[in-house]
Parts: C-alpha cells; sequence; structure tokens
C-alpha cells in the first residue's frame, strides 16, 4: 500500500464522518482543521505509522506545495464571501491593520523569540515574519456557518475574514526583508522582487478575474455552459491563478485573492452567490488532506529538543502577538472592548505560517529550531482556536446582548433627565 493511497482513504473517510455530523461540528468545541490534524497525528509515525511520512525537518517541498494550493483556494472564497460594495466599507480598517498591526506582529514575535528562547535577531526575525499573517484557514472556522452568523457582527466577521485573505500575500515583504537580515539576499534584489511580486500578482489577478467574471457572464447569457461546470468555475480559476503566478514568479496567494476581488466585482450578483456556496463547501473539505499530512509530519523529536522554552515562547505568541495590537487600535478601528477582544483573539497562525516557514527554508537552507518552534505554534494555534471558535461566539454574544442592555439603560437615563 502507498502512503498516498492511504492519505487519500483517511481524507475520504474523515470527509464522510464530517459530512454525516456537519450540522453539529460549528456548535462543538471543535473544527474541521483540528479533527484532521488529530487524525493526521494518530495515524502518523508518533502513533500508530500508517501514514509514514517524514517528518518537516526533512521535507519541507509538501507541505509548501499543499499550503500555497490550500490558501488560494481559501482566499478566493475570501473574496467572494461578501458583496464588493461591503468589502469597499472596509478599506481604510483594512489598511490600518495591513500598514500597522501585520508588521507590529512580526515584530513583537520576533522580540518573543529573541526574549523566550534567545534566538539571534537574523532567526527570530525569520520565525517572526513567517507567523505573523492572520490564516484564512482557521480564521474561517470562528466566521462562517449558520451559528457564526447568528452570533456575531457581520461588519467583525468581514473584517477578520477580508485582513486573513489579504495579509497572506503581503506578508511577503516583511519575510524578503528578514532573508535581507539573515542570508546573503540584498536590499536592492529584495525590493525589486517585491515590486515583481506584488505588482505582477495584481496584474495577473485583476486580468484572471475580470476575464473569468465576463466569460462566464458572456455564456450564460448565451446559454453556452451547463450548472454542473459553473459550480467549479472558480475553483478552476484558483488553479489557474496559482499555475500562471508560479510561471512568472510572482505571488500566487496575493493574486489568486485579487483574482477572487475582481470576479466579484465584475460578475453579476446571482452568480456570486452561486461561486459563495460551492467554495465554502471547497473551503470545508480542503483543509482535510493537508491537515492531516500535517500532523503526520509534525517534528516531534525536534519538539523534544526544544523542551520547555518552545512552550513558553508558544504561549506568548498566542497570548501578546495580536491580542494586544488590536486593543492598541481599537478606536481608528471602531471597535467596543467585546468586539476587539474577540478579534484579538481570533486571529489564528495556522497555513499561511506554515508556507512562509518552508518558503525560508527552501531559500536559507532548512533550520531544525526554526522549522520545529514555528510547528508547534501552528499546531497550538490550531488546537486553541479550534476549541475556543464555538464557545468565544457564546462569550461574545452575550458580552454584545450586556452591552446594548448598558446602552439602552443609558440612552433611556438621559431621555429621563431631559425631560
Amino acid at each position: 500500500m502507498s502512503t498516498l493511497d492511504l492519505l487519500l482513504a483517511a481524507v475520504g473517510a474523515l470527509g464522510v464522518v464530517i459530512v454525516a455530523l456537519s450540522a453539529r461540528i460549528h456548535r462543538w468545541p471543535v473544527s474541521e482543521p483540528l479533527i484532521a490534524l488529530v487524525a493526521g497525528v494518530i495515524l502518523g509515525p508518533a502513533v500508530t505509522g500508517v501514514l509514514d511520512l517524514p517528518d518537516i525537518v526533512r521535507d519541507q517541498s509538501t507541505l509548501h506545495t499543499g499550503a500555497e494550493i490550500l490558501l488560494g483556494i481559501s482566499v478566493m472564497g475570501v473574496a467572494l464571501r461578501y458583496p464588493f460594495s461591503a468589502i469597499r466599507q472596509h478599506w481604510k480598517k483594512l489598511t490600518l491593520l495591513l500598514v500597522v498591526a501585520l508588521p507590529a506582529m512580526a515584530l513583537i514575535s520576533t522580540g518573543l523569540a529573541m526574549w523566550t528562547v534567545g534566538l539571534p535577531l537574523a532567526a527570530a526575525l525569520l520565525l517572526g515574519t513567517a507567523i505573523c499573517p492572520t490564516d484564512p484557514v482557521l480564521a474561517s472556522s470562528a466566521v462562517t456557518g449558520d451559528d457564526a452568523e447568528k452570533d456575531l457582527p457581520e461588519q467583525d466577521r468581514q473584517l477578520l475574514s477580508l485582513e486573513s485573505g489579504a495579509n497572506d500575500g503581503l506578508a511577503l515583504p516583511l519575510v524578503l526583508v528578514a532573508l535581507v537580515v539573515a542570508t546573503p539576499l540584498t536590499a536592492g534584489s529584495a525590493a525589486s522582487e517585491i515590486g515583481w511580486q506584488i505588482i505582477g500578482a495584481l496584474v495577473v489577478g485583476v486580468v484572471a478575474g475580470v476575464s473569468a467574471a465576463k466569460a462566464l457572464h458572456f455564456s450564460e447569457r448565451h446559454h453556452s455552459v451547463e450548472n454542473g461546470p459553473v459550480l467549479m468555475f472558480t475553483l478552476l480559476l484558483t488553479l489557474l491563478v496559482l499555475g500562471v503566478s508560479g510561471l512568472i514568479s510572482v505571488n500566487g496567494v496575493f493574486a489568486a485573492f485579487v483574482a477572487g476581488l475582481a470576479f466579484n466585482r465584475t460578475s453579476a450578483g446571482e452568480e456570486r452567490r452561486v461561486e459563495v456556496e460551492i467554495d465554502e463547501a471547497v473551503n470545508q473539505f480542503a483543509v482535510l488532506p493537508f491537515f492531516i499530512a500535517f500532523g503526520a509530519m509534525l517534528p516531534w523529536e525536534q519538539w523534544g529538543q526544544l523542551g520547555w522554552t518552545a512552550v513558553g515562547l508558544t504561549v506568548a505568541v498566542l497570548v501578546l502577538r495580536r491580542p494586544p495590537v488590536i486593543f492598541a487600535l481599537m478606536r481608528p478601528l471602531g471597535l467596543r472592548a467585546h468586539n476587539a477582544a474577540f478579534l484579538g483573539w481570533f486571529g489564528p497562525v495556522g497555513v499561511a505560517a506554515v508556507f512562509y516557514l518552508t518558503e525560508e527554508a527552501s531559500r536559507a537552507g532548512p533550520d531544525p529550531v526554526l522549522l520545529g518552534l514555528g510547528t508547534l505554534i501552528v499546531a497550538a494555534s490550531t488546537v486553541t482556536h479550534g476549541v475556543t471558535a464555538a464557545p468565544g461566539r457564546v462569550l461574545f454574544r452575550r458580552a454584545d446582548r450586556r452591552a446594548a442592555e448598558r446602552a439602552g439603560a443609558s440612552r433611556a437615563g438621559a431621555d429621563r433627565t431631559e425631560s
């Protein structure tokens, strides 16, 4: 039996179980990525050995490719999730999160790595920039589904989704700055690469998204496309964008997000609603093969060598990397305390971090310490945010209700005073 066959069987079996329990999973303290991660650990060499995969320290390419594809699918779904008019409303807040919060999270993570583990500046920068983006795959478990729509304000869900979609690709300049410090890469070469990767991704995304939307609209107007192929249209668009981006060496993840925005802006409302339905379904199950493989490839031996200081760093990153930044920006973001608490906590470290950790390893050479620390933080975030997503929504709903009651009481008191 080949490892691939066993992986496919595991993905299929787990998918069947999740489909059967799909109406309940979002009310439980679990998420699809968490379930798949646990399955991967059980099937991997650390427990049963059914999946005989090398750990990430010995093989980065498998997870790097899988992470890029999963991120492309996920950010496409984010870009299609809301009407473009709603996206346009958030551009100022989104700019603040990308220009201020993203670098701040990278710097905080870098400082924590130097303080708790004693990493030198270059290595700490590589780790800090890799884990700074908010992950759209893990964030989706907190902001999508019927329960999330009932418990959370639409604006909060939109802002977290859009931030996680945009900053996955836009973390690249920060990663390249870290590579300038840690490798022979020059500042001039890094600047040229940043310009090419980001501008090229914008061009590829806009051209692909607009062309795809117009082509689909033309085909539907002339009744030349069947319903079945239409349902896979944006998934295929994602693969096209990732492929073209790879051929010309631009940021494929950011290009996929831009393509989704361009498709959203150009397509008709009915077309977007159809695509959102299929994209949400694809997002729900595309995580399974990646997180099963990730769970089977966790570097347990390296974790043991890192010791308790790695655990301390992990806890510090989860608590201090993002929440203080969001609270500091609470007023310009127009958030109340409980909104800031929710958005600050649910900024998980996930697939994007694996993508950048493996990208750094391909450029600077695999560093067992960085890969060990990075994967430990990703695994801990997957577990912690997966367990707290459902209870966190309930706590938010209660806090929001209390805030509304206090506001109502204040208005009533003011009215009595005036009268």
